[in-house]
C-alpha cells in the first residue's frame, strides 16, 4: 500500500508555520551550542586531535569516494525511473548484507598490524598481510556463490515482479566485482595499519572518474556501446573496482618501503595460527557490521512492502546519510589505528585519550551533517529524481536522518576504537541487541501497526542507533581501563 504524504508523517507536516519554524529553530540552537562546546574541547586537546585528523582525512576522503560511486549510480539510474532505482536499492542492500561480513573481516588486519607497529614487531606485519590475502579471497568466493544462489529466491521477499527482474542480472554482475574489491581491501587495510593512508584515497578518487564515464557509456549506450541501463551500472562498478585493485597492487609491490614485508601475490607459507587470529578478530567484526547493515537491509524489504515510491525515497535519503556515515568511518578507522598503536606501547592513558577524542570528532562531523540535512532537506532529493511524491517523502526522511546523526557517529567510532583493543565479541552482541531486538521490532510496530509507514520504520532505526551508541561507549570506557596482553 502506498500511503499519501499526510498519513506517513502527520506528526511532521500537520503543524502550522510557526510550530514548524519553532521545531527547526530549537534543533538548530541545540546544534550550534554543541558546536561551541566542541570548539572549546578542540582547543584543550589540540595535539591529540591533530594526530587523529592526520590519519582520518585520507580515510574520510577515500570512504566518501567509495560512497560517491553509489551516489553517482543512484543519480544516473534514477534517470531511468523509479523501478530501476528501486531494483538497485534492493540489490545493493542484499549484496551488502552478505559482503559486509567479508569486508569486516578484512578490516581486522588494520588494528592487528597497528598493534604490531606499536610493539615494534615489524617483521610480523608481512605475515599478517599474506594470510589476510588468502582469507579475504576465500571470503569473496563464498560471498559470490551466495549471491549466485540467492538471485533465484528474490520472489520470496514480496517485491514487485518488475523490480525482481531488473535486480537479478545486476546482482550477478556486482557479485563478480567482489573479487577485485577484496584484493583492493586487503592491500588497503594492510598499509593503513602501517599509517600509510593517502594511496588508497587517491586511487579511490580516480576510480570515481572511471565509474562516471563507464556509467555514461554503458547505462545510456554512448560511443557505440549497447544501452544496458541498470546492468550497465553494474559493469561500470566492476570496471572501477578492477582499476582500484590493480592500481593499489602495483603501487604496493613496486614501492621500496614495503619490500621488507613481502607483499607479493602468492599463497605460500600458510600460517594457520595467524589465520586463526585474523578470523577471531575479523569474523566478529564482520558480524557487527552484518547486524547493523542487516537491519537497514531488512528495513528496505519492509519499505518495499509499502510501495515503490517509498522505497525510492528511502534509497535517496539513505544514500545521502551514507555520505556522512562514510566520513565518520574514516574517523573510526583512524581512532582504531591510534588505539592499536597505544595498545602496542602498553599505554593506558593514551589508549583512552585517543579513543575518546575519536568519539568527540565523530560527533562533531555528524553534527555538521545533521545541520545540512535539516537546512537542505527540501532540495537535496532533487539531485536524484524529479518525481514530486518521492521528493516529498525523502525530505521527511532527511529530518530523521539529521536526528540520528550523533548516535550513528558515536556507534561507528565506538566499534572502531573497540576493535583497536581487539574487543570484538562484546560489540557483536551489542549490535545484535540494538538492531534486531530493539530497532526492527519497533520500526515494524510504528510503521505497520501504528500507521506511520516509512517514517515509523526510520524512527525504529533511530532508536536502534541510539541504543548501540550508548552501550558501545560504556564498553570502551570499561575495557580501556586495563592493559591488553599482546
Amino acid at each position: 500500500m502506498i500511503f499519501p504524504p499526510d498519513s506517513t508523517s502527520h506528526w511532521l507536516v500537520k503543524v502550522g508555520p510557526d510550530e514548524s519554524r519553532g521545531f527547526l529553530l530549537s534543533h538548530l540552537l541545540k546544534l550550534f551550542l554543541f558546536e561551541i562546546f566542541m570548539l572549546k574541547f578542540f582547543r584543550e586537546n589540540k595535539s591529540y586531535i591533530q594526530n587523529t585528523l592526520k590519519l582520518a582525512y585520507p580515510v574520510i576522503i577515500g570512504q566518501l569516494g567509495l560512497i560517491m560511486m553509489g551516489v553517482v549510480d543512484s543519480i544516473m539510474v534514477g534517470e531511468l525511473g523509479a523501478v530501476p532505482l528501486a531494483a538497485a536499492s534492493l540489490s545493493n542492500s542484499l549484496i551488502f548484507l552478505v559482503l559486509i561480513i567479508a569486508i569486516g573481516n578484512a578490516v581486522a588486519v588494520t588494528p592487528l598490524v597497528a598493534i604490531l607497529v606499536g610493539a615494534k614487531k615489524l617483521n610480523e606485519c608481512g605475515i599478517y598481510f599474506r594470510q589476510s590475502l588468502i582469507v579475504n579471497l576465500i571470503m569473496g568466493l563464498i560471498v559470490f556463490f551466495i549471491i549466485l544462489a540467492g538471485v533465484n529466491y528474490l520472489h520470496l521477499l514480496g517485491q514487485s515482479h518488475a523490480v525482481q527482474q531488473k535486480a537479478k542480472s545486476y546482482m550477478i554482475i556486482i557479485g563478480l566485482s567482489i573479487f577485485p574489491l577484496m584484493i583492493f581491501q586487503t592491500y588497503k587495510q594492510f598499509i593503513e595499519g602501517l599509517s600509510i593512508l593517502r594511496p588508497a584515497m587517491i586511487i579511490t578518487l580516480a576510480a570515481n572518474l572511471i565509474n562516471v564515464f563507464a556509467n555514461w557509456v554503458l547505462i545510456f549506450g554512448k560511443l557505440g556501446f549497447p544501452r544496458l541501463e541498470l546492468d550497465g551500472a553494474g559493469w561500470a562498478t566492476f570496471i572501477s573496482r578492477l582499476f582500484m585493485a590493480a592500481s593499489l597492487m602495483i603501487f604496493v609491490m613496486r614501492n621500496q618501503r614495503f619490500k621488507i614485508y613481502d607483499v607479493s601475490f602468492h599463497f605460500k607459507s600458510i600460517n594457520f595460527p595467524v589465520i586463526k587470529k585474523i578470523l577471531s578478530v575479523g569474523l566478529p567484526s564482520g558480524f557487527q557490521y552484518f547486524f547493523e547493515v542487516g537491519a537497514f537491509s531488512f528495513a528496505v524489504i519492509m519499505i518495499g512492502w509499502i510501495g515503490a515510491n517509498e522505497l525510492a525515497a528511502h534509497q535517496i535519503a539513505i544514500s545521502l546519510a551514507s555520505i556522512s556515515f562514510m566520513g565518520v568511518l574514516g574517523i573510526s578507522q583512524a581512532g582504531g589505528i591510534l588505539v592499536g598503536n597505544a595498545v602496542g606501547e602498553q599505554n593506558i592513558n593514551l589508549v583512552r585519550k585517543n579513543g575518546f577524542n575519536a568519539i568527540i570528532l565523530g560527533m562533531m562531523w555528524m553534527t555538521v551533517s545533521g545541520l545540512i540535512f535539516i537546512l537542505f532537506r527540501n532540495y537535496l532529493p532533487y539531485i536524484y529524481i524529479r518525481d514530486e511524491i518521492v521528493i516529498h517523502i525523502a525530505s521527511q526522511l532527511l529530518v530523521i536522518a539529521a536526528l540520528f546523526q550523533l548516535s550513528d557517529g558515536i556507534q561507528a567510532v565506538g566499534i572502531g576504537i573497540l576493535r583497536g583493543l581487539t574487543d570484538v565479541k562484546g560489540p557483536t552482541v551489542i549490535t545484535f541487541i540494538a538492531y534486531w531486538v530493539i530497532s526492527l521490532p519497533v520500526g515494524y510496530l510504528l510503521g505497520f501497526k501504528f500507521g506511520l509507514g516509512v517514517i515509523g520504520v526510520w524512527i525504529g532505526l533511530l532508536i536502534g542507533l541510539s541504543c548501540s551508541a550508548v552501550m558501545l561507549t560504556l564498553r570502551f570506557n570499561y575495557k580501556s581501563r586495563k592493559l591488553i596482553i599482546i
